[in-house]
């Protein structure tokens, strides 16, 4: 198997390489900064997680357990649904998940979703046509649309501004949405993709782009779901 994925050119796959550890260390100086007790040790035990995660995707992918066609996606039965369940299931519920979300000012954790600017790859992959413009450009641009309005909602709080909360709940409803929406086009594609070997979504089962649906999808619900808690929380 070769080490970078055929479809697109090398100097993609590396470039992704070094952007995509962003959005961890940023989760993790978040959730180290707003920990009440034991920062540093908050922020390594996230690292540490996504460090490990990232390294079961790259084995996974490299064992060929992606590569078999089915429904759902293989990489969604290996990786994206078993990471949601356990941030849902096990961390939103810890105690400590929960100090952190009240210590964190909402700006902040708005404004943490920047970092979806790299949902622009999914445009780079379509451009290359390594995936179809569909998902590619409804992907793409809702990621880029979701990060740079995040600036101007973080702002809004930070003033506060009248409208800055119901504001908030239209971002994280259109950010949350925006996810499912592209899962669910990933799954037509995959299903039209097995019918009549039109261009599906395989290149994001292959090494480096298995990253995305690996890491992406869960812990963006998870944010978002963390921001309508914090809203919850202010309401209450």
């Amino acid at each position: 198997m070769e080490f970078f994925t055929s479809a697109l050119p090398i100097w993609i796959s590396i470039l992704f390489l070094i952007v995509i550890p962003i959005p961890v260390f940023m989760i993790a100086g978040r959730a180290g900064r707003f920990s009440q007790t034991s920062k540093s040790l908050t922020y390594t035990v996230v690292l540490v997680f996504y460090a490990l995660w990232f390294l079961y995707a790259a084995f996974a992918c490299y064992q060929g357990w992606f590569a078999e066609a089915s429904l759902p996606p293989m990489i969604l039965k290996f990786t994206t649904i078993p990471l949601l369940l356990f941030l849902i299931i096990l961390i939103f519920n810890l105690p400590k998940t929960k100090s952190i979300i009240k210590n964190m000012p909402l700006s902040h954790m708005v404004r943490l979703h920047i970092f979806r600017l790299i949902g622009s790859f999914f445009i780079i992959l379509a451009l290359f046509k390594a995936l179809p413009n569909s998902i590619g450009f409804i992907a793409g641009f809702g990621d880029v649309i979701t990060a740079i309005t995040s600036l101007f909602v973080a702002k809004a709080i930070d003033q506060g501004k009248s409208y800055a909360r119901p504001l908030t709940w239209a971002w994280n409803t259109f950010g949350i949405l925006d996810i499912f929406a592209t899962s669910g086009m990933a799954m037509m594609l995959t299903r039209q993709s097995m019918q009549t070997g039109s261009l599906g979504v395989d290149v994001l089962g292959q090494f480096p782009f298995c990253f995305i649906p690996a890491f992406a999808p869960a812990t963006i619900i998870f944010l978002h779901l963390c921001i309508y808690r914090k809203l919850l929380m202010k309401d209450h």
